[in-house]
């Protein structure tokens, strides 16, 4: 961890700017959050803070409002959970603004230990331009700014880097600085073996992650969608599989880079094939050597697949895992997503790192998020630093 952390600095009587992920998914009421994780990732910062006797100001964003006020994607219902979250013992505000006069007074007026929640930062459209006047009024409601916004970090905007030009120091919330250590460990120094299962529906969103992650790993498991691009780029016909035909290329440069490092690249030996892409569609067990029948499709990996997988998992010291097995969304193709985010947890000595999205629906859906090391809060971001790129929300930060 290079960068200065909240650990690392006085906060007490200060004001600090705290920038959190609380972009969470509603109902259709816009009043009801159907899943709180986001928001519960940032309570040990939080509570650090409030016990530290910082005054908390938060700062986040909701949804696209396209740079205008809509009340849609207004953070109150959020600041309502916040209270719940943190018990009647700390008094959490909300701001009508997240800039201006308003915010100033509320944010100036708050006693140490005491939370106020700013309105969403994209109801302006100088957010995601990161335009320096709109980062400087961010930066005059505090005395200090906390970046705990994982999941935002690999966006250049105004609460995310712009406010660091002007509010210094600029340092690491607990949720960033386990992101950054967790996911930096396993790309510089990971224990070894080193497995790495990347799936999801296309290549092309991970062609990067393949790569970077190939110079690693011992073991690179690939899985959904994408391993009918590799099947095909081995010359098996998929039938009507999912294939990104401008793809077929990388993908066999990536099972060439593999065999020139000694990588095993382990791809499926077998899949559950079905004749429609609904529920009810007539399903088959199909070996991968053999041409796929002409009108079926791949929609999840076979058992003979799923074993050999689970034989990699068990072996491994470091797994990083990052997109379902097959269409998980439809209970008989998630029979392969479900047996690898169990066989994850069963490895009690390795580290386990699951990034973002379905993987983590997989994981809270097998019931066993406590028995995994390290659950990243950043689809996006976990992708960006596992393919080595630099995430402009970190490198903000000060140094150590």
């Amino acid at each position: 961890m290079a960068k200065l952390s909240i650990r690392d600095i006085d906060i007490a009587n200060k004001r600090v700017f705290i920038r959190v992920d609380y972009n969470v998914p509603f109902a259709d009421d816009n009043k009801t959050i159907t899943d709180d994780t986001r928001i519960v990732a940032t309570l040990p910062t939080l509570r650090y803070a409030i016990e530290h006797k910082a005054k908390i100001i938060l700062a986040a964003h909701l949804g696209r409002p396209k740079g205008k006020v809509n009340p849609k994607y207004s953070l109150a219902p959020v600041a309502d959970r916040l209270r719940e979250l943190l018990g009647p013992s700390v008094s959490v505000a909300f701001a009508p603004d997240c800039v201006g006069p308003v915010a100033e007074k509320m944010a100036n007026d708050l006693q140490p230990g005491q939370v106020l929640l700013l309105e969403n930062v994209r109801f302006y459209a100088e957010e995601e331009a990161n335009d320096a006047a709109f980062s400087q009024k961010l930066a005059k409601l505090a005395d200090i700014y906390v970046n705990d916004a994982f999941g935002a970090a690999h966006r250049a905007h105004a609460s995310t880097e712009g406010i660091t030009h002007f509010l210094k120091p600029a340092v690491a919330g607990l949720l960033m600085e386990k992101e950054i250590v967790y996911l930096g460990k396993a790309l510089t120094n990971p224990e070894k073996p080193f497995v790495a299962i990347i799936g999801g529906s296309k290549i092309s969103g991970k062609i990067d992650v393949i790569q970077n992650l190939l110079d690693k790993v011992d073991t690179l498991v690939i899985v959904g969608g994408m391993a009918y691009t590799f099947a095909r780029a081995l010359g098996i016909k998929t039938g009507k599989s999912l294939v990104e035909e401008d793809r077929i290329g990388m993908a066999g440069e990536a099972i060439a880079k593999a065999k020139a490092l000694g990588v095993n690249l382990q791809l499926p030996v077998d899949n559950v094939i079905a004749d429609a892409f609904s529920a009810d569609a007539n399903t088959q067990e199909w070996d991968t050597s053999k041409d796929f029948p002409e009108a079926w499709m791949g929609l999840d990996i076979g058992p003979k697949t799923i074993k050999a997988i689970e034989a990699v998992i068990a072996t491994a010291k470091t797994i990083v895992w990052n997109g379902p097995a097959g269409v998980f969304e439809i209970p008989k193709f998630a029979v392969g997503t479900n047996a690898i985010a169990k066989a994850v947890a069963a490895n009690r000595s390795a580290t386990s790192i699951i990034g973002g999205g379905d993987s983590v629906s997989a994981i809270n859906q097998a019931g066993v998020a406590d028995q995994i090391t390290h659950i990243s809060t950043g689809g996006g971001a976990s992708l960006e630093f596992l393919e080595g790129k630099k995430l402009p929300g970190v490198e903000a930060l000060t140094d150590k």
